[in-house]
C-alpha cells in the first residue's frame, strides 16, 4: 500500500495532501460556505486523538503533507497541541477565518513557529465591507489584526481568498495590504467560489465537475471525500457525491478506495479550484 500511496502522488493520479475536517460549526456565516457552517451547525467533530492516530497511519501510507480545515477549526479547544503533533509528522496547513486569536490562544501556538505549519487566514477583499457583507461583520477587522501577531511569535502565515472575480480594485488593494503586512504574493491563494454547500442557496459561483476538484484524500465525521471541496452541506444535507468511504479508519481503506478511483485516469490537470 505505502508504494502504492507514494506511485499514485509521483503520477499525479492523486494529492499527496491528507485533509482532516476537524468540525462543521463555526462563529461566522459566510454566504458561499461550503459546508453551510455557522455557530448553530451540527459540530461533527474529529478528536484530537483520531486524528493524530490517522496522521501516523498516513505517514506510513506515503502521504507527504496535512491539511486541517472545517467550520472553524479554532474553535476546537485541543486544535493548538493537534497542530503541534501534525507538524512534528508532517508540513501542515490550517485554514481559518482568522477572527479568534487571542492572546492566549497565540501563546498556545507558540511552539508551530518550529514546525512546518501554517495558518492560512481568510481574507477575499482588501475593502472592509465588502469583505464583511461576505464573511460577517468584523470578521475583516479581526483577521488583520491577528496578522502581526502571529508574524511575532514566529507562526508561518497565509492569505487565501475566496472571490467571484467581480472586484479585481478590491483584490489589488488586498495584495497591497498583505505585502504591507510581511506577507509575500506567494503565500497568497486565490480560488474561485463554487455551486456547493450554502453558495448554491445564495446564488453565488461556477459549477464544478470531480475533474475540476482538488484530489486530495478528505476525512471528515462522516466518511471519507474524494477532495476537500467533497464533503459540501446543501439545505442542512451532506452531499455523497464525492464520498468514497464511511469508514476512515484505518487510513487504508478509504487510500485504497481512492486510488481504485483514480486508476486508469490521466494525470490531474490544474484544478479549477485551489484550496491551497
Amino acid at each position: 500500500m505505502t508504494s502504492a500511496v507514494v506511485d499514485a502522488i509521483a503520477a499525479e493520479e492523486i494529492g499527496g495532501r491528507l485533509w482532516f475536517y476537524t468540525n462543521y460549526h463555526c462563529n461566522l456565516n459566510c454566504k458561499y460556505c461550503l459546508t453551510e457552517s455557522a455557530p448553530a451547525s451540527k459540530r461533527r467533530l474529529l478528536d484530537a486523538a483520531t486524528i493524530v492516530a490517522a496522521a501516523d497511519e498516513a505517514v506510513e501510507l506515503g502521504f507527504t503533507a496535512f491539511g486541517v480545515t472545517g467550520g472553524e477549526p479554532f474553535l476546537l479547544p485541543g486544535l493548538p497541541e493537534s497542530l503541534v503533533e501534525l507538524g512534528r509528522r508532517l508540513p501542515t496547513v490550517v485554514l481559518t477565518n482568522g477572527t479568534l486569536f487571542s492572546d492566549q490562544l497565540i501563546a498556545r501556538l507558540r511552539p508551530l513557529a518550529d514546525l512546518p505549519v501554517a495558518l492560512q487566514l481568510s481574507l477575499d477583499t482588501g475593502d472592509e465591507e465588502q469583505n464583511d457583507a461576505m464573511r460577517g461583520p468584523g470578521s475583516f477587522a479581526k483577521a488583520i489584526a491577528a496578522i502581526p501577531k502571529l508574524r511575532s511569535a514566529g507562526i508561518a502565515l497565509r492569505i487565501g481568498t475566496t472571490t467571484d472575480g467581480t472586484d479585481p480594485d478590491g483584490l489589488l488593494r488586498l495584495c497591497e495590504l498583505h505585502r504591507s503586512l510581511g506577507i509575500s504574493d506567494d503565500d497568497h491563494v486565490t480560488r474561485p467560489i463554487i455551486q456547493r454547500g450554502r453558495a448554491v442557496s445564495n446564488d453565488l459561483g461556477i459549477p464544478v465537475t470531480l475533474e475540476a476538484l482538488p484530489a486530495e484524500l478528505t476525512l471528515t465525521a462522516d466518511g471519507a471525500f474524494w477532495s476537500p471541496a467533497g464533503p459540501t452541506v446543501a439545505n442542512g444535507r451532506l452531499d455523497i457525491d464525492y464520498l468514497l468511504t464511511r469508514t476512515i479508519r484505518p487510513v487504508a481503506i478509504p487510500a485504497t478506495a481512492m486510488l481504485q478511483f483514480a486508476g486508469g485516469r490521466a494525470p490531474l490537470s490544474e484544478p479549477a479550484l485551489r484550496v491551497t
